[in-house]
């Protein structure tokens, strides 16, 4: 557990409240008494309901982030939860908006680590003014070291991995990983990951995924110049989909293979034009973090008890089992 539960009533109460938690901790048991402050508390909008902001390195007209908003507001709807949606895919600006959720006295932060350095100083300003702060979807590999006290999302590495061995299975030769945000942690780890178990050869392509067109034509231009490129792996649906037609453009004998989902994604692997997908279920990643701010603040609970991730993928979307999801992608929520 890296930040507490502050009593929303008096000062008194607030240390005797910590006081009884950090025994608790340390004998094993749960803080339960939270669960009283919160019932009787005002917060800062009146209305005694918990304040939490959601911020994300990702943009607005993302499908991707679509569902992690709706898992986000579902939860929020069970809880009684006041929830402030924003993102920013800069991660100044990322930056900026967490440090302005410090600003308002939230009482919860759930966030991205895609750049997990930028996120260092505002994570820490959390902290100092007892804010909890979980993390998800970006940043297995700095959630702990961060100073988050939780996290929901996919082992970008264990999924990467498996997509490699995917790969073996299925008899590619030459694998084209294409990272369209250049620097983010996550997408890094899948690629790393696929070079670690595929037997074959894997070469990364960084395109700027902002723009489809030009995605588009480096992805032919590449397919073109190398036809030994029997497998293209993308990190995005809406990559995915611009792949499939690159590959068709350039006359290339290569499969596409893709991290994530949508709708449009799930129908194309029902029509074999996408090999398969890995679903990390981001509308799960967003209801557990906000929920999950709800339970400590609440009932004193830490998900994973503070060391663990909470894992939501990887599974396998297939032409065999996408008619099990194809509602739910088609509801915006898988």
């Amino acid at each position: 557990m890296n930040t507490r539960p502050p009593s929303r009533r008096s000062p008194r109460h607030r240390l005797v409240a910590l006081a009884a938690a950090v025994v608790l901790v340390a004998t094993g048991c749960s803080a339960f008494g939270a669960a009283d402050d919160a019932s009787d508390s005002d917060d800062a909008n009146g209305s005694g309901r918990l304040r939490i902001t959601l911020v994300t390195h990702g943009n607005e007209d993302d499908p991707f982030w679509d569902q992690v908003r709706k898992g986000a507001e579902a939860a929020a709807a069970k809880d009684g939860i006041d929830l402030t949606y924003v993102g920013d895919p800069d991660p100044a600006g990322q930056a900026r908006l967490v440090r302005e959720a410090v600003r308002d006295g939230v009482d919860g932060i759930a966030l991205t680590l895609a750049k997990p350095q930028a996120m260092r100083g505002p994570v820490n300003e959390a902290r100092s003014a007892d804010i909890p702060v979980v993390g998800l979807n970006s940043g297995m590999d700095a959630w702990k070291s961060a100073g988050l006290s939780a996290f929901f999302g996919q082992d970008e590495s264990v999924a990467g991995r498996a997509v490699g061995e995917k790969l073996n299975k299925l008899k590619a030769d030459h694998a084209l990983c294409v990272v369209h945000e250049r620097g983010n942690v996550g997408l890094e780890a899948r690629c790393a990951g696929v070079r670690k178990a595929f037997r074959g050869t894997t070469d990364n392509l960084y395109v700027d995924g902002t723009d489809l067109r030009a995605v588009s034509g480096i992805l032919k231009a590449r397919l073109r110049q190398d036809p030994t490129i029997d497998e293209v792996v993308t990190n995005g649906a809406d990559v995915a989909l611009t792949a499939v037609d690159a590959v068709t453009e350039a006359d290339s004998d290569a499969d596409v293979a893709t991290f994530d989902l949508s709708d449009d994604l799930v129908k194309a692997v029902r029509g074999g034009t996408v090999r398969f997908a890995v679903d990390q279920q981001p509308y799960l990643q967003g209801y557990l973090a906000v929920d999950a701010l709800w339970l400590y603040r609440n009932n004193g609970n830490v998900s994973g008890g503070g060391v663990a991730p909470v894992l939501t993928g990887p599974a396998f979307v297939t032409k065999a089992n996408a008619d099990s999801v194809a509602g739910f992608t088609a509801g915006g929520t898988r």
